[in-house]
């Protein structure tokens, strides 16, 4: 009986390791096929070594006889697509870049690097963590820089870090905490109250007496002047995108402008993100009201108040100025400045901000992050990073973004750009009245279509407390193949920046957990294989994962 049970463990290993090679076969034919064109040749890009994790899967689908999908599978992994980086010591992450980048020049393909290390990351959900400080984070990037050296790269820089600033997710991270330290200060005034006004009685009797009604309202020192965020609309600024004029007249007419792949009419993209992490990134609290002001207010003189209809001229550019950000927004614009610089100064790297995607910020909210960030300096933007845009609203977008920044830097208030919510006839009269006639002068962007496939999920009105669409939706697809031939001149390349098959957290959709309440089952951890969501990918991928060969005629 021994013996028998080792024949047969011994032949599945040869059949398994037998099989292998078979399935690889197809995959490396099909995925040459994608990449086989004149721009490829110029730009090929670089596949790094798999997870471990999805070859075992791999090879336990073929175990089982499940080819098909043993194949999709691998075909999918092998593809070219991001290497992220993030949290490892600038010693590791010198090491590790330098053996990616260099593995990437012998072969004569294009390496893309995720960094994803900024402090704060994430607003501390399912990918928290990061660099403690600015000082950790420059002598990070520096280290990146090290490991690249001369060799040519494409940086996708942080993702999600100006679309999701630390403003933006101030009140609902730290909703608790912050009612917790305001309690303390709605008990204390009444305290203080009664002293102030025992105090008063006895040193200060006339002047408690003067009459303080005769003063106009005091101006509140943390009122904003700024104009509100596009965000903070209904819908937070996502479901009024993309509502093209699909009755317009013109919808139909050619446009040279426009990619020959974009359709006149999209469909509405879907919330991806929290609707409470988007406010305006120039918000600040207001500061506390001086405890001195009751004592001091009475012996004031009267303040003039000012004629609503003659205002100052001298104080009317005022009015569009921006709140100071806090602390942490703040850093995070010096942080991606600095990595901007420092990357760029390489030579041979290009750099892409993030700029969020269709679904989440307004033309006219996202643009005056990325001028902060330091977007003249960089080579583009980046859309859609690990998201699920489909890509005509992702193209139409980052042309809408793009247009608005060649509008901004000859002196044009982005709030005046057309916005993805307008009509398209409404939009292209104002691309063709401010859009350069050459786009080359433009800044350029990438997408990721890692899982675009059926674009974004729309779950059940009401079903959720906290729907989450953007963390491990169901029946989603991979998109695009990863290229630099787009067919848009300002479109660089269309990439798989999201590993395909990872995890994006446990998704507790508002709920007490551990279960995902439309999976059903525990989700994995942020960035690790996800096995389910990985062979949906390969299942409902658009265009769909060719693994098998067939001969020339048939």
């Amino acid at each position: 009986m021994r013996k028998r049970r080792k024949i047969l463990t011994v032949s599945t290993a040869v059949v398994a390791a037998a099989t292998l090679p078979l399935l690889i076969s197809p995959v490396v034919s099909a995925a040459a096929r994608e990449d086989d064109d004149d721009s490829s040749r110029i730009a090929r890009l670089y596949a790094p070594p798999p997870d471990r994790d999805s070859y075992r899967q791999v090879a336990r689908l073929a175990w089982r006889g499940d080819f098909r999908d043993s194949a999709g599978l691998l075909a999918m992994v092998r593809t070219p697509q991001a290497v992220w980086y993030g949290d490892e010591s600038p010693e590791r992450i010198e090491r590790l870049v330098r053996r990616t980048t260099r593995s990437a020049d012998v072969q004569g393909k294009l390496p893309v690097l995720a960094l994803y290390n900024i402090p704060g990351r994430d607003c501390g959900s399912y990918s928290s963590g990061g660099a403690d400080d600015l000082a950790a984070y420059e002598a990070w990037i520096d280290a990146v820089a090290e490991g690249i050296g001369g060799r040519k790269v494409l940086i996708v820089l942080e993702p999600d870090s100006l679309a999701l600033l630390p403003s933006d997710c101030a009140d609902e991270s730290n909703a608790d905490q912050t009612a917790v330290e305001e309690q303390p200060v709605e008990e204390q005034p009444a305290e203080e109250q009664l002293a102030a006004e025992q105090q008063t009685a006895v040193e200060q009797q006339p002047a408690a007496e003067a009459p303080s009604t005769d003063l106009p309202p005091l101006p509140d020192p943390g009122a904003s002047t700024a104009p509100p965020a596009a965000s903070d609309a209904q819908g937070t600024g996502q479901d009024a995108a993309q509502s093209p004029d699909a009755q317009s007249p013109d919808a139909q007419s050619p446009d040279p402008r426009l990619p020959a792949y974009e359709t006149p009419a999209p469909k509405p993209a879907e919330a991806q993100e929290p609707a409470g992490l988007e406010p305006s990134a120039s918000q600040s609290p207001a500061p506390e009201p001086s405890t001195e002001q009751p004592g001091t207010l009475p012996e004031l003189p009267p303040l003039p108040r000012p004629d609503p209809m003659t205002p100052d001229l001298e104080d009317v550019g005022d009015l569009d100025t921006p709140v100071v950000e806090d602390q942490e927004t703040a850093a995070r614009y010096s942080e991606i400045n600095y990595a901007v610089d420092s990357l760029t100064a390489l030579g041979n790297t290009s750099v892409y901000l993030d700029a969020g995607h269709a679904g989440w910020h307004s033309v006219s909210s996202i643009v005056p992050r990325l001028l902060k960030a330091g977007i003249d300096r960089a080579t583009g933007f980046a859309l859609n990073v690990s998201h699920y845009q489909t890509d005509p609203d992702s193209a139409w977008y980052g042309r809408l973004v793009s247009s608005c920044l060649a509008y901004a830097d000859e002196g044009g208030d982005p709030e005046d750009c057309a916005d993805q919510s307008w009509s398209r006839r409404h939009a292209r009269r104002w691309l063709h009245a401010h859009v350069p006639d050459d786009p080359g002068g433009m800044k350029h962007f990438v997408t990721d279509t890692s899982r675009n496939g059926q674009g974004p999920w729309a779950p059940r009105a009401g079903a959720h407390t906290d729907a989450q669409s953007w963390c491990n939706p169901p029946a989603r697809g991979l998109g695009r193949r990863p290229t630099t031939r787009t067919g848009d001149a300002l479109l660089d390349a269309a990439l798989w920046v999201k590993t395909p098959g990872e995890s994006d957290g446990r998704c507790l959709r508002g709920t007490d957990g551990p279960f995902d309440p439309v999976r059903g089952t525990v989700n994995p951890d942020a960035g690790e294989w996800f096995p389910e969501q990985a062979l949906e990918l390969v299942r409902y991928a658009e265009p769909s994962v060719k693994v098998f060969r067939r001969s020339p005629g048939r």
